[in-house]
């Protein structure tokens, strides 16, 4: 078995891999560059059998999102690999990225995914809104990141250098074990894309295992390569997805409770989008509660699911209080701001 394979999932990114691809082809020496296509139409496959012979190709018949569209390829890829490197196609990856990443996943076996420090490609002394240093978690299922709390991105100062644990790996470059995405059958399919690699990074988390970030690597992200951040299909999967992260996944017997409360937190996210006249945004949120009841059965049927299956729940990268209130209410606008004797360490 290899130790790792960098996956690209690719739909439709034919600008994207003749811009960045390079980089991660100098820079990968050593390990396999493997695209998985999600059935693109323009000519993403021709151009790499064209230009890059050597890396391996696997055509998904459909474009069925990023979540299922890595789940299908990498079935093609089990029992090859210790890790999957899992990077978007709009990335530009810097030189030795791979092996302090690596060696982190190799210094204890309960880490099973890592992430490198995530800078903006546009503005390479910002973080990147996906990722940035590593994911948290707030008490109602708001995810945020050290470096990027809402839509206030931070200037990399070093102040999130080092290797911790974290909640959450973005999906952007997500270093796995293939064994553990495999055993927790990878992405949930139905969220096609976004909060995906957060559902799965949680789920990891109730069995026991841990999820880390690393500053000795770096990647450039130029994000809202295939949605744009604000576009009315993000909003809606983002608060879709959202809700079924938390519905699956919170343990124990306050999910009335939780559930309860972020509905009313959405509803007033729905009366800020009202007041800045963003009714796309604003329908897009509707949308996505009217898909959340729609499926509640299904829901309920992958949440016993999973809460059959905790081993031990890891809660390290939890903020205790609400994100919400914390940024909108009180101005703490920055990771550093925030008490940090309200997140969850060990």
């Amino acid at each position: 078995m290899k130790k790792a394979a960098v996956v690209i999932l690719n739909w439709n990114g034919k600008k994207h891999l003749e811009t960045y691809l390079p980089s991660v082809i100098q820079y990968s020496t050593g390990y396999d560059v493997i695209v998985i296509d999600n059935d693109s139409t323009d000519d993403s496959v021709a151009f790499l059998k064209e230009n890059y012979p050597s890396i391996e190709i696997i055509i998904n018949p459909k474009n069925s999102g990023f979540a299922s569209g890595y789940n299908e390829g990498l079935v093609h890829l089990e029992g090859r690999y210790e890790y999957y490197i899992l990077l978007n196609s709009d990335v530009e990856v810097t030189e030795n990225w791979i092996s302090p990443v690596v060696n982190v996943l190799d210094s204890d076996d309960d880490i099973v995914a890592c992430q490198p420090k995530i800078l903006s490609h546009t503005n390479k002394n910002m973080f990147e809104h996906a990722g940035a240093a590593g994911g948290f978690m707030d008490k109602n299922g708001y995810p945020f990141c050290r470096g990027r709390i809402f839509d206030r991105v931070e200037e990399d100062k070093g102040q999130y250098d080092g290797t911790n644990e974290i909640f959450w790996s973005t999906g952007a470059c997500m270093f796995i074990e293939s064994k553990i995405f495999h055993e927790l059958k990878g992405f949930d399919d139905d969220y096609f894309a976004h909060m995906e690699e957060i559902d799965l990074c949680w789920r990891i988390k109730l069995k026991g295992y841990k999820v880390y970030y690393t500053s000795n690597s770096k990647v450039y992200h130029l994000g809202g390569g295939t949605l744009d951040y604000m576009s009315p299909r993000k909003v809606y999967l983002n608060f879709r997805n959202s809700l079924s992260t938390l519905y699956k996944n919170h343990q124990g017997s306050s999910l009335f409770w939780k559930m309860t409360t972020r509905i009313w937190l959405d509803y007033i996210a729905l009366a800020m989008f009202l007041v800045k006249l963003d009714f796309k945004s604003f329908k897009s949120v509707v949308k996505a509660h009217k898909y959340f009841y729609q499926h509640k059965a299904l829901l309920k049927s992958k949440r016993a699911y999973i809460q059959q299956g905790i081993r031990a729940y890891n809660n390290v990268a939890v903020y205790k209080k609400s994100i919400v209130w914390s940024y909108f209410l009180f101005g703490k606008k920055v990771f550093s701001n925030i008490n940090q004797s309200h997140i969850t360490v060990k």
